[in-house]
């Protein structure tokens, strides 16, 4: 099965398996380099729903977010990664610099964030409470950031030089 699907295609599925009862999960971000704080959010956001959607910022979107040297792989590469995990049931790309159009899109029964974002700060929470859903927060994984690991990168392999 291809977990990597267009919204349209995605939105088909996920409304088949809301006819089967199936609760759905909607998380999002960058997701430049996989690394331990990653899995382990993802693994804790799958336990909120039967089936857990990763909306995964473009190359572009990433660019206006993280400054014009990331992403450090494509979105394509991301997109099959995170595929491979097996608690991600589906996973899509988006080109906005916030996920908002997405989430209204295919209206999600539970959002889920890190702990780096406030719940009051979370986009598309008043959308997810206002058709009935709820908004879900991981705490995050101290020290466990693409930005420490491609800072550590920089120290061991640029100041020498």
């Amino acid at each position: 099965m291809n977990k990597i699907l267009d919204k349209k295609a995605l939105l088909k599925k996920l409304n088949a398996l809301r006819k089967k009862g199936k609760k759905i999960a909607f998380t999002n971000g960058c997701f430049d380099i996989l690394h331990v704080g990653h899995i382990r959010y993802l693994r804790e956001a799958k336990k909120n729903a039967d089936v857990l959607v990763l909306a995964l910022n473009s190359d572009s979107s990433v660019r206006s977010i993280k400054g014009k040297k990331r992403p450090l792989m494509t979105e394509k590469e991301r997109a099959e990664i995170l595929a491979a995990l097996e608690f991600i049931d589906f996973v899509t790309i988006f080109p906005e610099s916030t996920p908002l159009k997405l989430i209204n899109f295919l209206k999600p029964d539970v959002l889920i964030k890190g702990g780096d974002w406030p719940k009051d700060k979370v986009v598309g929470r008043e959308d997810v409470v206002k058709w009935g859903g709820k908004v879900v927060i991981i705490p995050e994984v101290e020290g466990k950031s693409t930005t420490n690991i491609v800072e550590k990168i920089k120290k061991l392999y640029c100041e020498d030089k």
